[in-house]
């Protein structure tokens, strides 16, 4: 069975359909500009993972140039040994014991730290760019912050001090379905990332946006609970059956 994998190309064009549907609903919205923003970040996820799945070559001849290196000297070092002409005292040979075991640690860690720097590389690629997304989500639940249905219900008087509450029951229930829908394609532009790159680290962090992209995602799915409990939208049904 042929493994199953997330197709980049897929989520761009998914992304592309839902910037459209905001822009012919809300066009100059903040939320229009949210999706033009995601849309240009899915079109640069597809290159960015596929370079951070990609081998460093640089890199790894490097680290093969500098592992040789050191085993050259070790192999030198090693060769250089005679043995002592007069017997060794046990505390001297503790001394010596002690020095070699602590050469071995250090020439181990540092060929550890040079096999592990090409994944290091690649993990912090994937990290700035979970930052990104964590970013954009924060942004998406800003927009649907004042977005109240109680405001649909039970009108209050307008203040100063928040934006124009002027969208009727149908657009506000559009409004948030498509700010869960950013939300949603957020979590999986950071599944991308680790599709073909496997670093616990980079799981760990991908994890995390899809759990503030899912918690964000339930609190709107509240409001949009409130406005379906409210009934049937008595206009713009046939406008909502084909959207």
């Amino acid at each position: 069975m042929a493994e199953l994998t997330l197709d980049a190309g897929a989520v761009s064009k998914t992304i592309e359909l839902l910037s459209r549907r905001v822009d012919e609903r809300f066009p100059g919205s903040g939320l229009s500009g949210i999706g033009r923003q995601l849309e240009r970040i899915a079109g640069q996820a597809r290159a960015r993972a596929a370079a951070i799945a990609r081998p460093i070559a640089g890199v790894r001849v490097t680290v093969a140039l500098l592992i040789l290196l050191i085993a050259a000297g070790l192999a030198g070092t090693v060769g250089s040994l005679r043995r002592p002409r007069e017997p060794i005292e046990a505390f001297q040979f503790v001394q010596v014991l002690e020095s070699g075991i602590n050469d071995v640690v250090l020439v181990g860690a540092g060929i550890f730290f040079l096999l592990t720097l090409e994944t290091r590389i690649k993990r912090r690629r994937a990290l700035a760019a979970m930052r990104e997304l964590r970013a954009i989500a924060h942004i998406i639940d800003m927009h649907q912050l004042t977005k109240d249905p109680e405001w649909v219900l039970r009108p209050g008087r307008e203040s100063a001090l928040l934006p124009p509450r002027r969208l009727t029951r149908f657009e506000l229930s559009r409004y948030l379905d498509y700010c869960s829908e950013m939300l949603s394609i957020t979590g999986k532009i950071a599944a991308l990332y680790i599709q073909d790159f496997d670093d616990g680290v980079a799981l760990a962090a991908v994890n995390e946006v899809e759990e503030l992209t899912t918690g964000l995602s339930r609190k709107i799915w509240q409001k949009l609970m409130i406005l379906y409990a409210m009934g049937p939208e008595e206009t713009e049904g046939a406008e909502a059956a084909r959207r």
